[in-house]
């Protein structure tokens, strides 16, 4: 593990490129679990690992490597949440100022392993999630759903 982070430190790209391999479908998870919306998701995977690449020297190692990805990427997720709620008060506030972006369960985006005949009860489901502070969502989906 110490190699990995030398290396990484040392700027070594196939080190690197296989971090992303190993990381990106578990950031893209926890991602799209919470903020539910595939662009979005995407987007906090590139800035995770931009962050990973440009931070490695700040990685005290007091959790796993990858522990401290996830972490990032939760924090970056929240971050957008955080970031559309304020969008969305302002909507609430000045309607004539932005377009009306109506943002509807409808709207929403399935995580990609849920299967059509189970996506009512994917969306009673988020929809109770939704209710959630956006902390106790992320408790809730790391203990339920990845146990």
């Amino acid at each position: 593990m110490k190699r990995i982070i030398q290396d990484l430190i040392l700027g070594d790209e196939m080190v690197f490129k296989n971090l992303v391999k190993e990381n990106q479908a578990r950031v893209y998870h926890h991602a799209m679990q919470i903020l539910r919306n595939r662009e979005e998701a995407e987007d906090v995977c590139q800035e995770t690992f931009i962050q990973v690449f440009e931070s490695i020297n700040d990685f005290k190692g007091e959790s796993s490597l990858s522990t401290w990805i996830i972490r990032i990427a939760i924090n970056k997720a929240l971050m957008k949440l955080r970031k559309e709620k304020r969008r969305n008060q302002l909507l609430m506030l000045l309607p004539w100022w932005m377009p009306t972006e109506a943002k509807s369960l409808e709207n929403k985006e399935f995580h990609p392993d849920i299967l059509l005949e189970n996506q009512e009860k994917a969306a009673t489901l988020y929809k109770a999630i939704d209710s959630l502070s956006p902390n106790q969502r992320v408790a809730f989906t790391l203990i339920k759903i990845d146990e």
